[in-house]
């Protein structure tokens, strides 16, 4: 299962209620931060979130408002005995700006870290799951990205029983889609168990409509996507390279999400009334991110 925190949901003016973008995913051992606006650690420490738990950063692009965090945070975790290296992946040029970034100031207590640059495809994999990226249409280079359970076996615990089975190392092997033998008789994995689909977690960050924000929002079990304007103002939209309510919301709908969040509102809306009004228009299963909001996927 996996556990998302929205840190941050506005965009590139904090307001009393919106932060700078960050979402953390928690997904069994690995609590990975996508982006990490100004303000972040202050974020993590009302939701009850160490920073020391953090185990990836995966940036979508350098614009101010996605990583104006990054030193704040990465202090704090020296200063709360991190004891990892922290791996960081983002898109090209991520390691000039890391090696410019803390020669702007007097670092102190800077942890381990390792850069990765991303084109795009996969980023990297566990047991567990697989995260790739995909390119964004922006006006600096932007990924989005997106996880995906690997599927997994659980057993039929009633086929089991009849089997003579219980708990112990031969279900775990079955689980683990080997057939094991029981009483001298061979029992395969099909007969006990079956397949759980696993879940995809796309987020869309700051772009315009493009092939690659597609292919994240291709049936997604959750969609997180920016919306930063009302399509009244799309043309600011435009000009500033965003999605509007409107555009992640039929994105959803024409690419079978099961559930879009949106998030990267602009100040200008200080109620979500008019932002889920105009995103159920198009699609009906939307919630509008707020800070500190917690979804379960």
């Amino acid at each position: 299962m996996m556990e998302i925190t929205f840190l941050g949901t506005g965009c590139m003016m904090p307001t009393k209620t919106r932060n700078h973008s960050g979402i953390l995913v928690t997904r069994g051992k690995e609590n990975m931060l996508f982006d990490c606006g100004e303000g972040i650690q202050r974020q993590m420490r009302i939701a009850g979130v160490k920073p020391a738990k953090i185990t990836r950063l995966l940036i979508s692009h350098w614009h101010g408002d996605h990583v104006f965090g990054i030193p704040g945070l990465m202090s704090s975790m020296g200063a709360d005995q991190y004891a990892d290296k922290l791996i960081i992946y983002g898109p090209l040029g991520s390691k000039n700006y890391f090696e410019h970034l803390f020669k702007s100031f007097a670092a102190k207590s800077i942890i381990p870290y390792e850069v990765h640059e991303v084109k795009e495809g996969m980023v990297f994999e566990t047991d567990e799951f697989v995260v790739e990226a995909r390119k964004m249409r922006h006006s600096v280079p932007c990924l989005g990205y997106m996880l995906i359970e690997k599927d997994r076996r659980r057993v039929n615990l009633a086929k089991a029983k009849k089997f003579g089975l219980s708990e112990g190392p031969e279900l775990g092997n079955l689980q683990l889609g080997k057939s094991v033998m029981v009483k001298g008789k061979k029992i395969n994995p099909d007969d006990v168990t079956y397949i759980v689909k696993g879940k995809k977690l796309s987020y869309v960050a700051d772009t315009t409509l493009c092939q690659g924000a597609n292919e994240l929002a291709q049936d997604a079990d959750l969609l997180i996507s920016e919306g930063t304007h009302l399509s009244e103002i799309e043309e600011k939209s435009e000009k500033y390279m965003h999605l509007t309510v409107k555009d992640a919301a039929i994105m959803a709908s024409e690419n079978n999400v099961e559930r879009l969040i949106v998030t990267h509102i602009s100040p200008r809306y200080k109620h979500p009334t008019d932002i889920l009004a105009e995103a159920k228009d198009y699609f009906e299963n939307v919630v509008i991110a707020e800070d500190f909001m917690k979804f379960k996927l």
